[in-house]
């Protein structure tokens, strides 16, 4: 519960401390006195959008801050993840906001981000503003409501992971899809790229080789003629005398023979040139074979030309600059078309994975279909006890539950609320057929049912009483008291009504005071003889007469 409250410098409130008191509080003043600015403030503390223009003109900083006694609710694990100092009889909640517009959040004194203090006050504290009437026309939230009975949390948490894990694999599946239609509508000018490369069969190097062969054909009488004339001049074949270079080599290497015993530096030279003779003879030796050998050719010239031409054609056609390039593409082609294998097997194994995960699904959903049918008869009777006590002893609530075709984020059930005021008039949606007052009570109702399951430690009724006076006012007061005993919560009622005031353990008074140029909210604790003038004032207008006090004294004394 919320222990005790301290706001300085937000809005119109300067400085503000207060206890809160366990039960039922009420809390009251003039509209526009700042109650909704006390809303505000606790807003902060839950974790909603900080925004400068609520600090206190002049003012460096505002600060709200919470002490909430949490043993009993199962609050250590949030604590325990966060690694936060956990505290069961007190835990403090603290939210600053300076005038440069950043924003602080502290646990317990620890620095946390503002969605971890939004983790944990939320586990704390309920506000149920003026508009959250509106949530009745949610389908989500009237599906929440039966839930919150049916208390099969871990069962609704399966199956949201497992529909979360099926639309993932949807999304995977159809962009998978997707992208294999894209790549099939090029799979045939892929494979005839393929088989054009496969057929051509390009080699490594291939690009200087045809080049070489094809100077060499091209040049081939040329080159034999030169070659000829080499082996001639080596060998002597052109000399009358049959003497060539070779010959002449050999015979200045008999002449340096003959002086080399009688002068011996010339050995040197002699094992040089006698080394030549050998190198030279068998050069000419190639060179005569490779005369031979050199043929002119049309055919294979007209072959080469022909591969050669082919080549720098394929390589133009798919812009590289090489055999080796080709070769490469070729590889990335045949890897693509064996991707196209690879995608038509991961999409049959996602559509399996889809049809399992949807089996499964549905039966969870079964399962979460026959905790709400029970919990739907429940909260029809438990709803229609407690319109009956505020005063709607005729009405006709029902919950409609309707399966759905396809699965859902929350099962295959849609849920609708149907209501009438009177039993001559058939049930309709809730939304379609209740008026303001109506509304309210439904929520209250719902909010009594609620309360219990979900076990929250404090809840704020913002003018829940909207549309309602007299004695379905006392009723519902009488509600809110149940809750707070019944549930062992705290309860806190902001109201207009002297109906609700009357019935609060506790009664805070909210108001105004003009001062030193400015004006200020304050709130103060009413002891018994100022909220009996409360009440009489609120019963009774600007003028407060002993009778309004009299009336005041018999509500509070009503049981």
């Amino acid at each position: 519960m919320l222990k005790h409250l301290t706001i300085n410098n937000y809005v119109l409130i300067e400085a503000l401390d207060i206890d809160l008191q366990p039960g039922f509080s009420v809390m009251t003043g003039e509209t526009g006195a700042g109650k909704s600015i006390i809303l505000g403030a606790l807003g902060l503390l839950m974790g909603q959008r900080a925004d400068t223009a609520s600090i206190m003109p002049g003012a460096a900083k505002c600060t709200v801050e919470g002490i909430f006694g949490i043993e009993g609710y199962d609050m250590q694990p949030i604590f325990e993840e966060n690694e936060l100092d956990y505290e069961p009889a007190e835990c403090i909640l603290r939210r600053e906001v300076a005038a440069n517009g950043k924003s602080r959040a502290f646990v317990n004194d620890s620095p946390v981000n503002v969605t971890v203090l939004r983790q944990i006050a939320l586990r704390l504290l309920d506000i149920h503003s003026q508009h959250s009437n509106l949530l009745l026309e949610n389908p989500a939230f009237q599906l929440g409501i039966i839930d919150t009975i049916a208390n099969h949390p871990e069962l609704l948490g399966q199956y949201r992971g497992l529909y979360a894990r099926i639309t993932e694999a949807r999304r995977r599946l159809k962009e998978a899809e997707e992208n294999l239609a894209k790549r099939q509508g090029d799979e045939d000018y892929l494979r005839f790229q393929l088989d054009q490369l496969d057929e051509f069969k390009p080699q490594p190097g291939e690009d200087e080789e045809l080049r070489q062969l094809q100077s060499a054909l091209s040049h081939a009488e040329d080159i034999k003629i030169a070659l000829s004339g080499v082996d001639a001049l080596l060998n002597g074949s052109d000399n009358e005398d049959g003497s060539g270079a070779i010959d002449a080599l050999r015979r200045s290497c008999q002449t340096m023979q003959q002086i080399a015993k009688v002068y011996p530096a010339i050995e040197d030279y002699l094992n040089r040139l006698e080394s030549v003779v050998i190198e030279v003879r068998d050069i000419a030796g190639d060179i005569s074979s490779r005369a031979e050998d050199v043929e002119y050719n049309p055919a294979r010239l007209q072959e080469v030309t022909e591969r050669l031409d082919n080549l720098f054609s394929l390589e133009q056609k798919h812009h590289v600059g090489s055999a080796e390039e080709l070769i490469a593409l070729a590889e990335d082609i045949r890897s693509q078309l064996s991707s196209l294998t690879d995608s038509e097997d991961n999409i049959q194994a996602l559509r399996q994975q889809i049809e399992a995960d949807t089996a499964q699904a549905k039966k969870l959903a079964e399962k979460l279909t026959a905790g709400r049918v029970k919990a739907a008869k429940q909260v029809e009777k438990l709803v229609k006890d407690s319109l009956v006590q505020m005063d709607m002893p005729a009405c006709v609530f029902c919950v409609s539950m309707e399966k759905a075709e396809e699965l859902l984020p929350a099962g295959q059930d849609i849920v609708t609320f149907l209501f009438s005021a009177n039993k001559s008039m058939a049930p309709r949606p809730l939304a379609d057929v209740a008026s303001g007052g109506e509304m309210s009570r439904v929520m209250l109702a719902l909010k009594a049912l609620t309360s219990k399951q979900t076990h929250l430690p404090t809840i704020i009724f913002d003018e829940i009483d909207t549309g309602v006076s007299g004695k379905v006012a006392s009723s519902m007061a009488q509600i809110m008291a149940q809750m707070s005993s019944n549930a062992s919560q705290q309860v806190l009622a902001i109201t207009h009504l002297p109906q609700i005031a009357a019935k609060g353990n506790a009664h805070f008074f909210v108001y105004k005071e003009d001062g030193s140029g400015r004006t200020l909210t304050h709130i103060r604790q009413l002891d018994p003889e100022q909220r009996i003038t409360e009440l009489a004032h609120m019963l009774s207008g600007s003028t407060v007469t002993e009778a309004a006090k009299e009336n005041a004294r018999q509500l509070l004394n009503e049981e």
